[in-house]
């Protein structure tokens, strides 16, 4: 098994990649290869409050890393996105650590794999949240964000998610397993927000993965 995490980016044809949010499940729902995935919107500046329609996400967990790439490279999906996006950006994972769950399952938690302090680290933290705790929870948002972003170590930060306002998640690359370590124990704006997620009971469902990133694959399209 394989996790993989693609970020596509436009810079035309913005309609056409909005609509494959609903579209593009035909090349997944019926795929034996295919063990979980999600087809994800993606935030602007710090979080999700204002959408990034210039950039789209596909999170999936394959059978095999053959089929993944296979997929990723060959398919007619692959052959859509080469011809309308501007570039991908393909991060194949293997996890490390998961806790909790994702639309009642825990696709992540087959094929745990050791690691050592200097791999690079992926962070995935999702949640669903409570319609009733909705304004606390945006109030939030952007202090958490900024304590992600602005962390020693951290490479990359997006926000991605399936549903605008009620499910959302992160994506976060680390330089290595020291710096989340750091971050997880001596941040203090990471120490209050984990506080406030619990006292305050934001999400009916969340989830934290760890992996390593096990290969890294770009592509330029259309400049």
């Amino acid at each position: 098994m394989i996790t993989t995490i693609s970020f596509f980016k436009y810079s035309s044809n913005k309609f056409w990649a909005f609509t494959q949010m609903s579209e593009a499940h035909k090349y997944f729902k019926n795929n034996d290869n295919v063990k979980f995935y999600k087809l994800l919107g993606t935030g602007a500046g710090n979080g999700f409050l204002v959408p990034d329609l210039s950039t789209y996400a596909l999170l999936a967990v394959w059978n095999s890393k053959k089929n993944a790439v296979n997929f990723l490279q060959e398919s007619e999906h692959s052959a859509s996105i080469r011809k309308k996006a501007k570039s991908r950006k393909d991060f194949y994972l293997k996890p490390i650590q998961t806790n909790g769950l994702w639309d009642n399952q825990n696709p992540f938690k087959e094929g745990i794999v050791k690691h050592n302090m200097n791999d690079k680290i992926a962070i995935i933290t999702r949640g669903k949240i409570r319609l009733r705790k909705q304004i606390d929870f945006w109030l939030n948002v952007p202090k958490a964000s900024n304590a992600i972003k602005n962390a020693k170590g951290v490479e990359f930060y997006k926000g991605i998610g399936e549903l605008p306002f009620l499910a959302q998640a992160t994506f976060s690359i680390w330089k290595n397993f020291e710096a989340v370590k750091s971050f997880a124990y001596d941040s203090k704006a990471h120490s209050e927000i984990i506080k406030k997620t619990r006292k305050r009971n934001w999400y009916s469902e969340d989830m934290f993965t760890r992996f390593i990133i096990t290969n890294v694959t770009e592509k330029i399209f259309n400049e």
